[in-house]
């Protein structure tokens, strides 16, 4: 199922997973899907590692879970340190599986001076392109979103810009990176209306379970982390339980008020764990609108 065609039709809620790097870590990620299936989620997402450091372990458990379970799976892809053909091998992976759905992404520069390679694709818009003009409407498109622009964009008129790129470039729709400040994502909705941008912009939500963890990835992608939540947090740094319960209750009052703003649907950051985002589903289930749950 083509993640852009069931947008048009319905509300989403869908759940991202890593490949994980051992046996026992993918036991422990195929628990965590089992659990979150009951949910009937729109779709689930495979991350994609830097450099394409994860390319078969995404595509393996992108297969995985295509073959053995109910659920529509995006994989997402990097392009920054693939030739074109590699790219399209992967691509023919992909639509070869059955798998209808790719988030097109620039990915992470590696370090130690790094060039793209000279028949690569420099940015994301050029991955857009280069799935659009050799596979056509076969592959459904997201895209990443920055509502807080991302960290090498000089300003939000030139992220703007540049996102529009990736739409005209054949996007179907776009999640958001993380933010704990609604107002940065109606802001940014604003900017794109603005640019006659109308493609679904799914704002991407991280349950905080570990501070720590939680301020390092927001330090890389640029999202602010309000003063009053991270004053909430700081005492309980080493104290898992009572971080899961802040952030879940914080996290349940960020959904609640994006969907009374009439969003198009919610993507969970899960860290390949199920619990904070059982919890957040079951507390605002009431509020979701109607959903063809498909089995």
């Amino acid at each position: 199922m083509k993640i852009g065609e069931i947008l048009k039709r319905e509300f989403s809620v869908s759940f991202e997973f890593f490949p994980p790097k051992s046996p026992e870590g993918e036991a422990e990620l195929f628990k965590t899907i089992k659990e979150l299936e009951a949910l009937k989620p729109t779709f689930v997402s495979i991350t994609y590692g830097a450099g394409g450091s994860t390319r078969d372990r995404t595509r393996n458990i992108a297969r995985r879970i295509h073959t053995e379970t109910n659920l529509t799976v995006m994989a997402h892809l990097t392009c920054i340190a693939h030739s074109k053909e590699d790219i399209m091998q992967i691509l023919r992976d992909y639509k070869d599986i059955g798998i209808e759905n790719i988030l097109a992404l620039r990915g992470d520069i590696p370090k130690d001076g790094f060039q793209t390679p000279v028949y690569g694709c420099k940015y994301a818009v050029e991955l857009v392109r280069l799935i659009r003009e050799n596979f056509g409407d076969w592959f459904s498109i997201g895209v990443a979103s920055y509502p807080e622009k991302h960290p090498e964009s000089p300003n939000m008129d030139w992220e703007i810009r540049y996102f529009k790129e990736k739409v005209l470039a054949g996007a179907d729709f776009s999640i958001t990176q993380m933010f704990f400040d609604n107002a940065y994502y109606y802001s940014f909705l604003e900017r794109c209306l603005k640019e006659n941008i109308t493609i679904p912009i799914i704002p991407g939500i991280m349950p905080i379970t570990n501070f720590a963890q939680i301020k390092k990835f927001a330090n890389m992608c640029g999202a602010t982390i309000p003063q009053s939540l991270v004053e909430l947090l700081e005492p309980y740094a080493d104290n898992p339980e009572e971080t899961t319960k802040i952030g879940v209750e914080f996290a349940i009052r960020q959904c609640e008020d994006l969907l009374d703003n009439g969003v198009p649907g919610l993507h969970f950051y899960t860290l390949n764990k199920s619990k904070a985002t059982l919890l957040i589903y079951q507390a605002i289930k009431h509020k979701i609108p109607f959903r063809v749950l498909s089995v």
